[in-house]
């Protein structure tokens, strides 16, 4: 189970936070400058179009900003995309 945006969400271990964020009907992660909704679209880590926030269980105190096509799911985390997180 991960958190995101604030809803549990069951996964399977080895899955992308990218893969997560999809399969949940999300398909925005980001919004660019312009304030347009920006989604996983290279899925190798390239683009950097997919970043998230990400809270891990182990370091609730910080926040960390990931790219979710390159990040698998880990029990316990908390996931924002952009449109959660305060600006």
């Amino acid at each position: 189970m991960l958190t995101l945006n604030d809803k549990e969400i069951s996964v399977f271990e080895g899955e992308t936070l990218a893969t997560v964020i999809l399969l949940s009907g999300g398909t925005a992660c980001k919004l660019d400058k312009a304030g347009s909704p920006r989604g996983p679209f290279c899925n190798m880590g390239v683009c950097y179009d997919c970043i998230v926030t990400v809270i891990e269980p182990d370091f609730p105190n910080q926040r960390i900003k990931v790219r979710a096509c390159m990040t698998t799911v880990k029990a316990g985390l908390c996931v924002f995309t952009a449109q959660e997180v305060s600006p």
